[in-house]
């Protein structure tokens, strides 16, 4: 009796595990299936910018510097004052200038003498001459001593001149309105000043108007216009935008690390603020994106779904052979490279084409269309054709649209 029994729960629990089997056989997923995601082909607006970062700059800044050297005697302002135009900003010693103008003006004043004396004994040798007391030549004698007593005095008033205005500049002041950024010297030390390497003294700079220096890759420059919209982020305001306009764009590049292999080619471009925080400091660091173009209303894709393929691709099967070997990998041979196009997956019901999928397997497949892109943002391509509005394209994972993902390769939903 109890073997009886114990037969029957053998062949009940076999009975059970076998409809477990079956059941599990007919309602598992194929694990054949590539897992993906999908985003609908639809609408939308896309605004391409171009990324570079620089730093903050006066748009005018003003450097003063001696045109002579001399010792500085007095600072009248601090760095962060605000100036106006013609406020006295740095006094440099005056003492060797002051007896150089002086020199220059007793010159002056001989030479003043020296002429009203020539000049009387022009007058009356000309007297003479009516009176044909002197000859042609004593006159033109006392000619030619008027007109180089005439030049001399030019010559010492020129000196003069030029003694007064070094000693003006010893009193520097303010050439525009702004604020002093930076003093590079002390009082006591010397002012080293020349007409062609002179020291800058001190910066001043108007901080009302700013604006962004940029370097811009040469592949990016030519999409760039003077105007263009420009959004601005400073580092130091994180959760602030900032806005501007492109007032300058270089005509001549500037590369670095020239000759190797990270030689780069870049453009300097001027990004002007159109709004300045007061607390924004020249010298920051900003990045700019640079509104290039705005397409609205036109389709979009995300920009991870679109990947490269050999040409043809779209037209083989996805199937492996029996060997194992993918149809792809006839297109890495050296023999039958082929050019690389864009495409993208699109996820629909039934295979594409005429082909028959192994074990009657149902959809969805993975439809490989190519595609041509217009401009794209930092998240979505523009798609000019090969796409329909509502078509469902694969945006993940990155390893199924870069490498598993094939022509009419069967796929599996990710819900999440």
């Amino acid at each position: 009796m109890k073997n009886k029994k114990k037969k029957i729960y053998i062949i009940g629990g076999a009975a059970v595990l076998l409809i477990i089997i079956i059941a599990a056989n007919i309602f598992r997923e194929d694990d054949s299936a590539i897992k993906v995601e999908v985003e609908d082909v639809q609408r939308g607006t896309v605004v391409h910018k171009v990324n570079a970062s620089g730093k903050i700059q006066p748009i005018r800044e003003i450097k003063i510097s001696a045109t002579t050297s001399a010792w500085v005697t007095k600072i009248t302002v601090k760095e962060g004052d605000r100036v106006q135009a013609g406020q006295l900003l740095i006094t440099l010693d005056e003492k060797q200038h002051l007896a150089a103008t002086e020199q220059a003006q007793s010159s002056v004043n001989s030479a003043k003498a020296s002429l009203k004396q020539v000049r009387a004994q022009k007058k009356r040798m000309e007297s003479l001459y009516k009176q044909k007391l002197i000859s042609e030549q004593e006159l033109e004698s006392i000619t030619a001593q008027h007109e180089l007593a005439v030049n001399q005095l030019r010559q010492a008033k020129a000196a003069l001149s030029s003694r007064e205005d070094e000693l003006s500049k010893l009193k520097m002041t303010a050439p525009t309105n702004g604020i002093v950024t930076r003093i590079n010297i002390e009082v006591g030390e010397m002012a080293v000043g020349s007409m062609f390497q002179a020291a800058t003294l001190m910066t001043i700079a108007d901080l009302t108007k700013l604006e962004v220096d940029v370097d811009v890759n040469e592949n990016d420059v030519v999409s760039i216009l003077l105007g263009d919209t420009t959004e601005i982020e400073v580092d130091a305001f994180q959760d602030t935008m900032f806005f501007g306009v492109v007032s300058e764009i270089a005509h001549v590049a500037e590369t670095s690390n020239f000759g190797t292999q990270e030689q780069v080619t870049n453009f300097k471009i001027k990004v002007r603020m159109l709004d300045v925080h007061p607390k924004i400091r020249p010298g920051m660091s900003a990045n700019t994106n640079i509104i290039t173009d705005i397409r609205k209303n036109v389709l979009t894709i995300p920009i991870q779904s679109l990947t490269v393929r050999p040409e043809g691709y779209d037209k083989e099967s996805g199937e492996k052979k029996e060997d194992g070997e993918d149809e792809d990998k006839k297109y890495r041979s050296g023999n039958e490279k082929k050019k690389m196009i864009e495409l993208v997956f699109v996820v629909q019901d039934e295979p594409e084409g005429d082909q028959e999928v192994k074990g009657n397997k149902k959809g969805p497949f993975a439809i490989a269309k190519p595609v041509k892109v217009g401009i794209s943002s930092e998240t979505h391509y523009e798609i000019l054709n090969g796409l329909n509005e509502g078509e469902k394209v694969v945006n993940g994972s990155y390893k199924a649209i870069s490498r598993d993902l094939k022509h009419n390769s069967l796929v599996r939903l990710d819900e999440d």
